[in-house]
């Protein structure tokens, strides 16, 4: 009876473990905010930085990656070059490369791609400095790291040589869809579409992270520490607040990306050496079969899809 006593207790300890470690497994994801600074924007605004605002007010940590070329496409520079040091100065940015001026690199090829890196970090350091900040990785511009395995390999090499670490993602949700179509409503003033279509986009942007979650449970059997790329941009002003609300809501902890690379998955090999700007789970993945079945399983973005190409269509 004593030993049968014993293993009941050594089971319900085992038990106890389990739960307490996966309670203990936190979830977490940081915000990553590509196409900085949006200055086209920031002049319909009156020169306010409305999202860096809207994210000083939430105090969460999150990571910037910057395109110059925008602070030269209108006659405002000295108004844009001070929209970026903002940007670059505020306690809670971490700063990023990510191009000069967005280009592709599949299409325009190594030399380029290069040249374009080289300009896109000139005034982002000398501002960066000035705030005793590092500008040490770098997105790539569609996320589209080269047609193949050769492109691929030269500018790893490349950025290596220049210690940039490669800015990995995990969770998107095509934002920058969403955004066109919400601001193709208010510049019609279509307030209500436009509403409803940003009220789309937190729900969607919450059955992806969910999706991820259960993607990366299911592999890895354990949360893992998300990235979530999105843009500067109007839609982002109006509902990132609701976003970050919803997610913590959801016992998510809102981390800075230096602590999302902190996990172990990062340092998995990327084995996919297609153009395409998908997430890091797909590419860590060692088949594309494997790939297509997780993908066909995707929340169903066509609606919105569909709505993007009636409009540029129209337009």
């Amino acid at each position: 009876m004593k030993a049968q006593n014993s293993k009941y207790i050594i089971l319900l300890c085992l038990c106890l473990f389990v739960n307490i470690s996966a309670f203990s497994q936190k979830k977490s994801i940081s915000i990553t905010i590509d196409d900085v600074p949006n200055t086209r924007k920031y002049q319909k605004e009156n020169f306010e930085p409305t999202l860096l605002n809207v994210l000083d007010s939430l105090k969460i940590p999150f990571t910037i990656f910057i395109n110059e070329a925008k602070i030269f496409n209108n006659e405002f520079k000295k108004e844009n070059k001070e929209l970026l040091e903002l940007w670059i100065q505020n306690q809670n940015s971490i700063v990023g490369n990510h191009s000069y001026s967005h280009v592709r690199y599949s299409a325009v090829g190594y030399d380029k791609f290069v040249q374009d890196i080289e300009e896109g970090e000139k005034l982002t350091k000398e501002y960066a400095s000035n705030y005793n900040k590092e500008v040490k990785y770098f997105r790539f511009p569609f996320n589209d790291m080269g047609a193949d395995s050769s492109q691929h390999v030269e500018i790893r090499a490349y950025l290596k040589s220049k210690d940039y670490v490669i800015a990995p993602f995990t969770v998107e949700s095509s934002d920058w869809m969403f955004n066109y179509v919400y601001l193709h409503y208010l510049n019609n003033g279509k307030i209500d579409k436009a509403a409803a279509i940003g009220e789309q986009y937190v729900e969607k942007t919450l059955e992806l992270l969910s999706f991820y979650e259960s993607m990366a449970n299911s592999i890895y059997k354990r949360p893992v520490k998300h990235i979530y790329l999105c843009h500067d941009n109007a839609i982002n002003t109006d509902y990132i607040g609701e976003i970050i609300t919803r997610v913590e809501k959801e016992n998510y902890e809102i981390v800075s990306f230096e602590e999302s690379l902190t996990d172990t998955i990062y340092a998995q090999e990327d084995i996919y050496y297609k153009k395409w700007g998908i997430s890091w789970l797909y590419r860590w993945m060692e088949t594309q079969d494997e790939r297509i079945k997780w993908m066909k399983q995707e929340p169903n973005l066509s609606e919105i899809n569909q709505l993007y190409k009636e409009i540029v269509e129209n337009n």
